[in-house]
């Protein structure tokens, strides 16, 4: 929270009374004194841990997600149609609340797969003429009204891609 860093700016730095800086911020005396005492550089709030209507069906879910996330993209059922499911089974939240689970299980997902290695890329990297691709390939053409075969050789610098 950028306010916060203002806040210490002007006080420890500028030598800015609270009451000045409780004037331009329109926070209280009490809230600016907490922040300049605690040294954070931003204010940490607790959220408690609540239940959701979700979590007796998450299981249930997450295998559906697993299950759709192997199948190609056309037969893959939509977060809506697994609601519609969830909701035959006896769910009674909002479809919101489930589309923010397939968000976050995709998300975490992409996370895994990044870090186990499947998604690093390692760049390669040539000295001028250290490397070359070369390949051969086949093609027909006519020259002097007769088709003829020819054979190609193809050649790339691996490090100009000339």
């Amino acid at each position: 929270m950028a306010l916060l860093s203002v806040i210490r700016r002007w006080h420890f730095r500028e030598g800015m009374p609270i009451r000045e800086i409780e004037r331009r911020t329109g926070l209280s005396r009490n809230t600016i004194r907490k922040y300049l005492r605690a040294g954070t550089v931003e204010p940490q709030f607790k959220v408690p841990d609540r239940p959701s209507k979700l979590d007796p069906f998450a299981e249930k879910l997450s295998g559906w997600l697993r299950i759709e996330a192997g199948r190609s993209r056309k037969q893959r059922r939509t977060a809506k149609q697994m609601y519609a499911d969830l909701v035959t089974l006896g769910y009674d939240g909002s479809y919101n609340r489930v589309a923010a689970f397939a968000r976050e299980w995709k998300a975490d997902r992409q996370r895994d797969a990044q870090t186990s290695g499947r998604g690093t890329f390692v760049p390669l990297v040539f000295m001028p003429g250290e490397a070359i691709q070369f390949d051969w390939s086949e093609d027909w053409a006519i020259i002097a009204g007769e088709r003829t075969k020819l054979q190609v050789a193809h050649s790339k610098l691996s490090h100009s891609r000339a």
